[in-house]
């Protein structure tokens, strides 16, 4: 199921991989944009990504909350936050497209959607009660640079809530399913202590990425003024593999890890 096109069934890919501290865009070529445009979740918004309940069971109170949200893409979240009672919100893309839709579907002026570079957050100034990020982290060439970023814009009593791709999903050379001879599905699991830049295809061909370790990304967080309080290796429940069951593989790999880290 996960391999080529099909890929965009569960993932909204954010591609935002780095080269020399600059990031990649790759959302801002036409034919990229259009075909990330017709996936479920890039239409349906929240309700078609299928790891959304767990992500909100991680989520605080949002009422009167200052949210940063790191890779907004559409913004769904963002609106979907105000619609939770949140102040506001400071929406940061790479993509200009990206951004141009997310304010063509946006009515809340209490909303700030801002072109920038997650590798230049320091750029963005500000002190915020959560800092939410949706499948973007794994491509932070440093990651450790934005832990520390995040801690300078949270406020002592905020929280990270963010997704990404699980290192058990990033780690592989070739990330496709196997089909042994005994009519076994497998994922292949190769060079996972290998941390460092992995090239994929997605759509379009060399899509950069960063795999780390789970011990690595807790250690980061750690050290950059963050408790990591839950981890959680998603997989589908039994009612969305009834209701989808081209995900009924999907039980033997976790493909998200979502996490809540407070600040301290």
């Amino acid at each position: 199921m996960l391999n080529g096109s099909k890929i965009g069934a569960l993932v909204e890919p954010v591609m935002r991989g780095q080269s020399g501290g600059m990031s990649r865009n790759i959302y801002d070529n036409q034919e990229f944009f259009d075909g990330y445009s017709q996936l479920p979740r890039s239409q349906g918004g929240l309700a078609e990504a299928p790891e959304w309940p767990a992500v909100r069971a991680l989520l605080p109170d949002l009422r009167g909350a200052r949210i940063l949200d790191l890779g907004c893409g559409f913004g769904a979240f963002d609106r979907w936050a105000i619609e939770q009672g949140a102040t506001s919100v400071v929406a940061i893309d790479l993509s200009q497209r990206m951004l141009a839709r997310a304010r063509d579907l946006t009515a809340s002026d209490k909303i700030r959607y801002l072109h920038g570079d997650l590798a230049d957050l320091a750029a963005f100034p500000g002190e915020f009660d959560l800092i939410y990020s949706a499948l973007a982290f794994h491509y932070i060439a440093d990651f450790a640079a934005l832990c520390r970023n995040m801690r300078q814009r949270l406020q002592d009593s905020g929280c990270l809530v963010a997704t990404l791709e699980h290192p058990i999903y990033t780690a592989p050379v070739d990330p496709q399913w196997l089909e042994l001879e005994d009519g076994r599905t497998v994922w292949p699991l190769d060079g996972y202590l290998q941390e460092g830049l992995r090239v994929t295809n997605w759509i379009a061909p060399g899509v950069e990425k960063y795999h780390r370790t789970m011990g690595s990304y807790f250690q980061t967080l750690q050290e950059n003024g963050f408790v990591v309080r839950s981890l959680v290796e998603w997989a589908p429940d039994a009612q969305q593999r009834a209701d989808h069951p081209e995900w009924a593989r999907e039980v033997h790999r976790p493909m998200f890890l979502l996490l809540r880290a407070d600040a301290v």
